[in-house]
């Protein structure tokens, strides 16, 4: 958040740190596309219309393909939509050395 470009120097007051974080979390649920949800919105991942917006996409793309190949080095495609995400992936456990007995 404190890395957006239009974070503010400094909050006027309690309502306008919590005016400004509500716009800034409802723009970053709706609005910005992520590269790691295959540049999604976190809320067409999270209410399940991804796959539909990547159909459609896939649709355009083929489209814009068809009428100007000579634009792509190749057939264009969307971004997969990963099926899992983590901000902090956990790290594999080691399996337990087994005991002779």
């Amino acid at each position: 958040m404190k890395y957006c470009g239009e974070y503010p120097e400094s909050f006027n007051s309690l309502t306008h740190a919590r005016d400004w974080c509500e716009s800034f979390i409802a723009y970053y649920n709706h609005e910005h596309r992520h590269s790691g949800i295959g540049l999604h919105t976190s809320a067409s991942v999270h209410y399940g219309t991804a796959d539909l917006v990547r159909e459609q996409r896939a649709a355009a793309l083929a489209e814009a393909y068809a009428r100007n190949p000579e634009r792509f080095g190749r057939r264009p495609e969307p971004p997969p939509i990963p099926r899992q995400v983590w901000i902090n992936e956990p790290k594999e456990k080691p399996e337990p050395a087994q005991q002779n007995a």
